[in-house]
C-alpha cells in the first residue's frame, strides 16, 4: 500500500489537490490554515486584515523573540477592527477551511496541526475525510495512530493544549506501528528550525514512548526548515516529512 503524508499545508489548497496523486491514500497532520506567513508577508489572515507591513513587524518581533511586545502591537491591531475580532478571523478561517477540505483527496486520515481550529472542522470534513485525534486506524495489516495539536509555546497559537492531555493522547495510540503527530519528539535536532534560528516545541512524552513502544515510523511536521529531518531512535524511524507548502510535494510511505 502506498500513502502520502503531508503537513503543513497553510494554505496551499492547490498543491493539496494533487497529494493523492499515484498513492491510494493521503495522510494530514495538520496546520492547513495560514494565519501568518513568515515567508511572505503579504499572505495569511493576519495580512489580508491589517497589510503586509504589519504583518512584516509582527514577523520580525516573532523571530528576535519579543514575544510581549509582539503580543501588544498585536492587541492594538485586533482592537482597531470594527466589531468583535473573533468575527473577522471566523470569517477569513472559514473561507480557508472550505477551500481545504473541498481540494483534500480522498480517502484521506486527518489530524490537527498547532495553528488548526478543530472546533470547526466538522463543518468541513467530507466524506472519505476521517479525523483522528488521540485515535487509530487500521490499513493494510498495520496501525496507525494520529495524536493532533501542539503543546504550550511563547507563541500562543490557537490548538496548544496542556502537556497531561497531550500524553493521554499519546498513551491512547502508543502501540500503533506507525506514530502520526503534528509536533516531533522532544530531540533537539528534530526541534531546531534553521532559517528561523529557534527551537520549536516538542514532545518528551512522545520520546519516551518510543523507546518504550518501539514502533515502526513516528511521523511529524511542524518544524518547517528542521537541523535534521529524520533518524533513528533505537529501531524507531522518526521523519519530519516536509513543509508542505513550501515544497507542494507530500512524503511517499510504502509497505
Amino acid at each position: 500500500m502506498r500513502v502520502h503524508v503531508v503537513s503543513d499545508v497553510h494554505g496551499r489548497a492547490d498543491a493539496l489537490a494533487h497529494a493523492k496523486d499515484g498513492a491510494d491514500a493521503v495522510f494530514c497532520l495538520g496546520d492547513l490554515l495560514n494565519f501568518v506567513d513568515y515567508h511572505d508577508s503579504r499572505l495569511g489572515i493576519f495580512a489580508e486584515l491589517f497589510g503586509p507591513a504589519n504583518a512584516e513587524h509582527l514577523i520580525a518581533l516573532r523571530t528576535a523573540k519579543r514575544f510581549d511586545e509582539a503580543r501588544t502591537f498585536s492587541r492594538g491591531l485586533w482592537g482597531s477592527l470594527d466589531g468583535d475580532p473573533k468575527e473577522h478571523i471566523d470569517r477569513m478561517v472559514r473561507r480557508q477551511y472550505d477551500e481545504l477540505f473541498g481540494a483534500l483527496p480522498t480517502p484521506a486520515y486527518c489530524t490537527y496541526g498547532n495553528v488548526d481550529v478543530p472546533g470547526l472542522w466538522a463543518e468541513y470534513v467530507r466524506e472519505g475525510q476521517t479525523v483522528l485525534d488521540g485515535e487509530t486506524v487500521e490499513l493494510d495489516g498495520w496501525t496507525f495512530g494520529f495524536v493532533g495539536g501542539g503543546l504550550p509555546s511563547p507563541y500562543r497559537t490557537p490548538n496548544e493544549v496542556d502537556e497531561d492531555v497531550y500524553a493521554a493522547k499519546i498513551a491512547a495510540v502508543a502501540g500503533a506501528d506507525v506514530i502520526c503527530t503534528h509536533i516531533p519528539p522532544a530531540v533537539p535536532d528534530l526541534l531546531y528550525d534553521v532559517v528561523a534560528r529557534r527551537f520549536e516545541r516538542g514532545s518528551e512524552v512522545l520520546l519516551e514512548t518510543i523507546r518504550r513502544e518501539k514502533p515502526r515510523y513516528v511521523l511529524f511536521g511542524h518544524v518547517h526548515q528542521p537541523l535534521v529531518r529524520r533518524m533513528r531512535i533505537g529501531v524507531t524511524e522518526c521523519l519530519n516529512v516536509g513543509h508542505f507548502r513550501a515544497s507542494g510535494v507530500p512524503h511517499r510511505l510504502v509497505w
